[in-house]
């Protein structure tokens, strides 16, 4: 199970993931993020990896989505500090990170 906890700063989101991220908990994932980013508006929104455990395509799809939806309230997404197996997903996709 995938949980998320979100650190709110000045102009910027940060959503701390962590467990396994696979199609039913993108679903919910997406949901809680979004909700935050349409409540606060981030300039930045910052998606990190550090507690992830797995992750298959479907958290590629959460990375895509969220960049879009952000992009459209004019912000813009990173992703940052996957673990091994989740940068090989990452790298596959082409998805930046730090």
């Amino acid at each position: 199970m995938a949980k998320v906890t979100f650190v709110p700063g000045s102009g910027t989101l940060a959503a701390y993931l962590s467990g396994e991220i696979d199609h039913h908990a993108a679903q919910t994932l997406r949901r809680e993020i979004d909700a935050q980013v349409d409540d606060r508006l981030p300039e930045l929104l910052t998606l990190d990896f550090s507690g992830v455990t797995f992750m298959d395509s479907s958290g590629v799809g959460l990375i895509l989505g969220r960049g879009r939806h952000v992009s459209a309230l004019g912000g813009r997404l990173t992703v940052q500090n996957p673990p091994r197996a989740v940068r090989r997903m990452l790298d596959l996709a082409h998805i930046t990170y730090a």
